[in-house]
């Protein structure tokens, strides 16, 4: 039927024999039931109830209508249930972005998740663009930079990576290390193609750095990290990766004003469901292990 609530209206009224009593459960006015009794019965050309003084009785075409009322309604109330039941589990697909040099980070701890709760499974995307929430693209992403500031997203902080510049052994070995800053200008850099990027320790890069000293520019994080790692020149690194590759040489020592902040970014249509909370938890609970204090 086109309109449920005529259908559900004129099924109560039968079960209830009046439309008093189907008003009651319903939870509207008398009146009400009335005209959707009257518009359904006009819109099927046919009546489906007699009217009397004890109240309302189902012609034939009544009864078969109220047949298939009743098991959509029991239909309704079986998937209402297993909705419900679905949303109180940790199952099914979970869906997590961020940018692709937080891969190192994120992989493990996404295995990590995914150990504790089986059933759930895994869907890491990354890559510059930022994935719409709001369009269902997916349901937390990890940003870093300044608070992203969405309408209707919930955000909250996640760790402060520390950022400091590095350079390769192979690239000491060959160029040495700068005394201070005023030495840059004596060295090559590796930066982002971009001159607007958002980042602070790009922003400082830009302003401090001339441009003809950044001989290798990308537009990808991971890409400048591994030429920075080959040698390529000086850049920017976190802490945490630089780290883990013994062969690493600290150029500057991390400021405040380089560090990268991390947000956990939920849509607030899904930010109370167990599953998105379950895995903010557990996130928030794995960086407290990342070393990024």
């Amino acid at each position: 039927m086109e309109n449920w609530d005529e259908v559900r209206t004129a099924y109560q009224v039968a079960k209830m024999g009046t439309v008093s009593g189907a008003a009651e459960v319903l939870g509207v006015h008398h009146a009400t039931v009335i005209r959707h009794v009257d518009a359904l019965e006009a819109r099927m050309g046919v009546k489906l109830f007699q009217r009397h003084a004890r109240g309302y009785t189902a012609t034939e075409a009544g009864q078969d209508l109220c047949r298939v009322a009743q098991a959509t309604d029991e239909q309704f109330s079986q998937l209402a249930g297993r909705v419900k039941g679905k949303g109180d589990e940790v199952s099914g697909e979970l869906v997590v972005t961020s940018l692709i040099g937080l891969a190192p980070l994120m992989a493990p701890t996404l295995t990590a998740f995914q150990a504790t709760y089986p059933d759930v499974t895994l869907r890491y995307l990354t890559g510059e663009r930022l994935f719409r929430l709001e369009y269902g693209e997916a349901h937390v992403a990890i940003r870093a930079g300044a608070a992203p500031d969405q309408p209707d997203n919930v955000v909250q902080p996640l760790v402060s990576q520390p950022i400091g510049l590095y350079a390769s052994q192979g690239y000491v070995d060959r160029f040495g290390i700068p005394k201070n800053e005023s030495e840059y200008s004596k060295h090559r850099f590796v930066g982002h193609d971009a001159q607007n990027n958002r980042s602070p320790f790009f922003q400082w890069m830009n302003e401090n750095i001339a441009r003809e000293n950044v001989v290798f520019r990308s537009t990808d994080n991971r890409a400048m990290e591994l030429a920075i790692k080959a040698g390529a020149g000086i850049g920017f690194m976190n802490a945490h990766d630089a780290a883990s590759h013994g062969s690493m040489v600290q150029v500057a020592k991390e400021r405040d004003e380089w560090s990268a902040k991390l947000w956990l970014v939920t849509h607030v249509d899904l930010h109370r469901t167990t599953k998105v909370q379950a895995f903010l938890k557990f996130v928030k609970e794995q960086a407290q292990s990342w070393e990024m204090e």
